[in-house]
This record gives C-alpha cells, structure tokens and sequence, in this order.
C-alpha cells in the first residue's frame, strides 16, 4: 500500500450515496452516517482497559502515564501491536456492510511531532493513520480527520493524551502550545492537500473538543481563525471543523463568519450531566427527538446558530456506568460514587431515575445476550432518535466503532446484540410516533 501508487476513488459506500470520486454534495441534504474509530490511534482508558489495568497507586490513567511507565522500548512495542490489532481491514468492510458512509479517525499530535518531555510514542501511528485511509478509500468510506490530542492539551481530558490541567491557550505555556499546535496543522495541512487526499478527506479537524469552561472564548476563537486560514493557504479544500466547546449552540450565533467550508462539530450525551442522566428511559427518547432536534434545527439557522452543524460523537448509552469512562478511579453519577474533586460537577448520590441505593450498573454492564427485550427496545429506539435527530444537521458520527468491554458504546457490538439497525440508513423508529413508557422496564439500569 505504497503511497505512490495510483489510487481508486470510484468505489461508493452504498447505493444510497455517491462514489468518492463524484463528491458528496450538500451535507444539508444528504447528511453523513459515520462511525468513529476511538480509543486506537488516541488511547482512551474505557475503549481499551486492559491497557491500563495497573495497581491504581502508580497512577497510570492516560496515555502520557502509561507511556512514562513503560519506557520508550516497550511503549513502542505494546502501542504498536495495539494498532495492529484493534482496528484491521476487516473493520472498514464491517462499517461498510453496517450502511455507514463515513469514519472519523482520531490521532493526536504525536503522530508527527513530539516536544520537550514528551513520553509518548512518536510518529508509529502515522504509519496506521495512512494505512486507514487508504482502507476507508477501498470500501467507499470518506475520512473525518479528527485532531483528538493538541499539544498542551486543548481540555484536560485523558484522551487528549495527557489528564489533568489545560495548558492549550492557558498557563505559562499556552501561547508556545498555541504556536506548536499551528506548527503541527501547518504539517498536515501541506500532506493532506495533495491530489491522494483531495476526494477521500471530506473532513478536516482543528481541535476536539476544545474546554472552553477553562480557555479565553476569545482566544478560541482568534486562534480558530488563524489555523482555518493556515489550512486553506495550505490547499485543504475540505470542510473544517472546530468544536463547540460546550459553550452553547446559541453562543456561536454571528461567530466565525465568512469562512467558508467551516463546520461546528457538536457532540451530544445526557449522560455526563447531572440533571439529564436522571431522565426516564421515555424521557431519554423524547429528548432525543425534540430537544435535541430543536437544538439541530437552532444550530443549522444562521439567524439563531452558527449554520452547519454537525454532530461527530454520541453513543447510545443512557448510563455513565462503562468500565473507566469518566476517568480511571472516578466512579460514576449513576450509583452516586462520581468523585471528580469539583463540587460543580461530582455526584455522590445515586443518579439513575430512582436517585436511590437501587441504582445497579449491573444491567448496562452485562452481556447484551443477558438484556431483557424491553431493554433492547430501548436502546435501539435511543439510539434511532438520535440518528433522526442529527440527521436535521450534517449527520451523524457514532462514538465508537468498538470497545472491548462497554458495547453500549460499541457500535459493532450493537449490531450484533440488534440494539442497532442493520443498516443505519433503514431506521425503524422516526420519532413520529408516541414513546411506550417502557413500563416494564427498570429505572435502576
């Protein structure tokens, strides 16, 4: 798979869209239907646990931990036979054959570059981040390139590389880290707009989810603008896509103007929020098909929102119970032992609808051969508002393709258990009709 071979950009995905070659058209009306690859090229503890299964005294709970625990020797060797195996060829003929159209492939920084003390493991996921778009290209897949990890790191989070303090447009070194991060897009602009890329990368990504709780909006912005332009003088003639940061679909009404092409990525869970994850399973589902429609619609109308949105993560869990998932010995909001250290955002008190001791994760941790049917209507009507919801936008990318223990996120996993539709452009439930209050249904899973 040599880079200076020729390459075929005449495959399609399915009948239902165009081949690479042709062009997409108008996201507006023919929305995405993707899927991301998480926890391979940025490790993120709850995709991959084995990863990090270590006595939790020697503090390994993201990829800068680990690497500096393993040493450069054996980092190398454990993160390469991981990119070896955790996503193949295979993959990309089994999103193909699920009706999804587009992948979303998260890698960090350093892929191309690393700076100063940097533990991790330099440029050998580049290597498999190539190696991945060529296999999307032979299935018909287009390519959301997705800057998961910036240096400094753009929010704290332990898949941007590094937990812990945002040091991306904040701190001492948030300027250098800001120039850094422009010395890296700067790279991989100039790769990316060559003719090999022009069709296949129909998406490129500044900065996922920048913290904007904790950065100057300001200076998210400035700095935005700055790398949208290094791009375009670069040749990229793809969408860009920046992050909403969590700051309000409203707020970015009248921001960022003029710029064509720029797309706001919006990533959308009730899970991670105290007064959401308490809804009903119903409520879960009408939220879904009428707040976060409402929310799409909003977004889309440049009179109220910014204009094209779309939305590059979502999962159908309606618990935060995953093994890892809100960070590496930090519990969960559901059975109330989400200790976070931040008064605002912990939850020490059960959150599952019932707010009581009978909140399990027992149920949404099980083997989805155990679910009950109620459950599997459920989750897959969840995760169908969601998919119509979206589709009001630019589309869809599921949050993530595989998990080797959480197949609530698991968008594999959930095909096979049926709490996804076999193809993801034949929807069963569309959100015109009534909601069952899943009456026989626990509230406590």
């Amino acid at each position: 798979m040599g880079l200076f071979d020729d390459w075929d950009d005449s495959k399609a995905a399915n009948d239902k869209v165009p081949a690479i070659e042709k062009g997409w058209g108008d996201y507006a009306k023919t929305p995405a239907r993707g899927v991301n690859l998480g926890g391979w090229l940025s490790l993120e503890p709850f995709i991959t646990p084995s990863l990090f299964n270590y006595d939790s005294k020697l503090g390994i709970i993201d990829e800068w931990t680990l690497c500096k625990h393993l040493g450069p020797k054996t980092a190398a060797s454990t993160l390469e036979k991981h990119y070896a195996t955790f996503v193949t060829e295979q993959t990309f003929q089994e999103i193909q054959a699920a009706g999804l159209d587009h992948v979303r492939i998260p890698y960090s920084y350093w892929a191309v570059q690393t700076y100063d003390d940097d533990p991790y493991v330099f440029r050998t996921s580049w290597r498999y981040l190539l190696r991945a778009i060529e296999w999307a290209r032979k299935y018909g897949l287009r390519v959301n390139l997705d800057l998961h990890g910036l240096p400094g790191s753009q929010n704290g989070w332990n898949h941007s590389g590094r937990q812990g303090v945002v040091n991306w447009l904040n701190g001492t070194n948030g300027d250098l880290n800001s120039q850094r991060s422009l010395d890296v897009h700067d790279r991989l602009t100039k790769f990316f707009a060559q003719d090999r890329y022009k069709n296949i990368i129909t998406f490129y990504g500044l900065a996922n989810e920048p913290r904007m709780v904790s950065l100057s909006a300001d200076a998210v912005i400035s700095w935005t603008t700055e790398a949208y332009n290094l791009a375009r003088k670069n040749g990229i003639a793809a969408n860009i896509v920046f992050g909403d940061g969590f700051m309000g679909l409203a707020n970015w009404q009248g921001k960022l103007t003029g710029m064509e092409g720029l797309v706001l990525d919006v990533h959308q869970y009730v899970i991670f929020n105290n007064d959401q994850i308490v809804y009903t399973h119903q409520k879960k589902v009408q939220y879904a098909c009428s707040g976060w429609t409402q929310q799409t619609e909003q977004s889309m109308d440049t009179s109220t929102g910014f204009g094209p949105t779309m939305f590059a993560e979502w999962s159908q869990a309606d618990t935060d119970c995953a093994n890892y998932l809100t960070n590496v010995g930090w519990g969960n909001r559901w059975t109330g032992t989400y200790d976070s250290g931040n008064v605002s955002t912990q939850a020490l008190t059960p959150k599952c609808p019932t707010q009581d001791s009978s909140c399990s994760c027992d149920g949404a941790n099980a083997d989805p051969s155990t679910y009950s049917d109620a459950y599997k209507q459920f989750l897959k009507m969840f995760a169908e508002a969601q998919m119509v919801s979206f589709e009001k936008g630019w589309g869809w990318w599921y949050w993530t393709w595989d998990t080797e223990s959480a197949p609530q996120w698991s968008y594999k996993k959930g095909l096979a258990a049926g709490i996804l539709p076999a193809k993801a452009y034949d929807k069963d439930f569309n959100c015109d009709g009534d909601v069952p209050d899943f009456s026989g249904l626990s509230e406590t899973f």
